[in-house]
């Protein structure tokens, strides 16, 4: 509800209207579908592993080397980040980007830095494109003042703002089309497969492909991971013009901590992308299998502008509904429809899998992630981590932080500088816990303080293969 006066405030009422109509014309399309499906969306007996051809191993793209013109290849690339988080399930207010994470650097500052960075070393023109919601976009564009001496041009979008629905009345939760009190919780964004449709609406599409951009690499902001790859862009540069790639999704080897990722499968003579959310209840534990499907998704996609473009303009991308149950503060049980980005790669022409080096999927989803980030694990080069040389295994420590670690600004304060973690292979802290200066860990490290103890790591310690139980106080005295 806005109220309008002047003639300017007319204007902005009107792109308001229209933002508003685009958004609730996407939500009546994907709630009449909701309405109409029944069961299932996939028939788990038709489900098949991916033929050998539609995954490449990333070493066989990488034998095809680079160009000599990495410059042009570049000039038709724009990089996307999916900017719609809040930071909240790591306690933090306001965009999950601006919360810092290496050396007092933002995620958003890391991203700048590299793309910077490209554009330097090869003199191109890389654009860095950023999909925010109704929840950051206004943290987010505060902050981007800071970039304007950067040579990397910055665009934002708005992803679409749904109604959630009431589970029970499937009817919406919202009062009015405003933002604040109790309706501030009845509107979601409804997921990052709405990228498309939300892209395509702002203009900036057709913008880039009038600038002469081809393909757009689309990741989450906060996988540290998803740096451009020359690689994987030359491999979709340097296909025939009748076999052009559309799409490329990487994905990884599972591990025991990845068994809820998306995963790719054949299924309808198609490459798609199945999510846990669209498995059968009976067939849960076999999606989670690391045997029967050995990669999932990492959500770093590389899609070409124009199929975009000419997918929207038929309306034919069909992406599967995903059905979030909420709780609202207040009790009521609510649902919001979503999609899922790489849900779309059965539209694209020549899609295909790359199996990506562990290395490209670095996310920080928890502080436990954020200790391995923060720590000598990583070393940090314009913008990009790097796995020390210094550690034996490529593979990174299985970390446990106990819920007293779970705000950032607790995990913070329990740690006067952050361990030596080179040689850990797994450590679980639980309970009261706190770190002195220059501790180093090794090998298998638990540390458990019971309720009502607290156990304070003295500093310069070296904990290798341990169990640290009870009570321990270090004074200052």
């Amino acid at each position: 509800q806005t109220k309008c006066g002047s003639i300017q405030g007319d204007d902005v009422c009107l792109v308001l209207f229209q933002i508003s109509r685009k958004d609730f014309h996407g939500f009546k399309n994907l709630f009449h579908r909701f309405l109409q499906v029944k069961g299932p969306s996939v028939d788990w007996p038709k489900i098949n592993r991916p033929p050998e051809e539609s995954i490449q191993p990333y070493e066989k793209i990488k034998t095809k080397g680079l160009p000599d013109n990495i410059t042009a290849s570049l000039n038709k690339l724009a990089v996307v980040k999916l900017n719609g988080g809040l930071g909240t399930s790591m306690g933090c207010k306001g965009p999950k980007s601006l919360i810092s994470v290496r050396n007092e650097n933002t995620f958003l500052d890391l991203t700048v830095q590299q793309i910077e960075h490209l554009n330097k070393t090869y003199n191109a023109s890389v654009p860095l494109v950023l999909m925010n919601s109704f929840n950051t976009d206004e943290d987010t564009k505060k902050i981007l003042q800071k970039y304007k001496h950067h040579r990397v041009n910055i665009h934002t979008f708005n992803q679409s703002r749904y109604p959630r629905i009431n589970k029970e009345s499937l009817l919406p939760v919202a009062k009015n089309m405003g933002m604040s009190g109790d309706n501030a919780e009845a509107w979601y964004p409804p997921g990052h497969g709405d990228i498309y449709a939300s892209f395509y609406n702002s203009g900036l599409l057709d913008k880039l492909i009038a600038e002469g951009k081809e393909y757009i690499f689309v990741s989450n902001i906060d996988n540290l991971g998803a740096t451009v790859d020359l690689f994987i862009l030359q491999h979709l540069m340097s296909q025939p013009e009748d076999k052009r790639c559309e799409f490329i999704m990487e994905v990884t080897d599972k591990t025991r901590a990845d068994v809820k990722g998306g995963t790719l499968i054949q299924y309808k003579d198609h490459l798609r992308l199945l999510e846990i959310a669209q498995v059968p209840k009976a067939h849960v534990d076999e999606f989670k299998s690391v045997t029967k499907f050995k990669i999932f998704n990492t959500n770093n996609l590389w899609i070409s502008l124009p199929a975009i473009k000419r997918l929207q303009d038929k309306n034919a991308m069909d992406l599967e509904i995903i059905v979030n149950p909420k709780t609202l503060d207040g009790g009521l049980n609510v649902i919001q429809l979503e999609t899922a980005v790489g849900a779309a790669i059965k539209s694209f022409n020549n899609a295909m899998g790359v199996n990506v080096p562990r290395s490209r999927f670095l996310p920080v989803k928890t502080s436990s992630d954020l200790l391995l980030v923060m720590s000598n694990l990583y070393s940090m080069d314009a913008g990009s981590l790097t796995m020390s040389e210094k550690r034996e295994f490529p593979t990174t420590p299985h970390v446990k932080l106990g819920s007293s670690f779970t705000k950032v600004h607790d995990f913070l304060a329990r740690f006067e500088s952050i361990p030596d973690m080179l040689e850990l292979d797994h450590l679980t802290v639980s309970g009261d816990v706190t770190f002195g200066k220059n501790v180093s860990l090794k090998g298998t490290v638990i540390i458990i303080a019971n309720h009502g103890d607290r156990i304070d790591i003295p500093a310069g310690a070296m904990l290798e293969n341990k169990i640290v139980s009870g009570n321990l106080r270090i004074l200052d005295h």
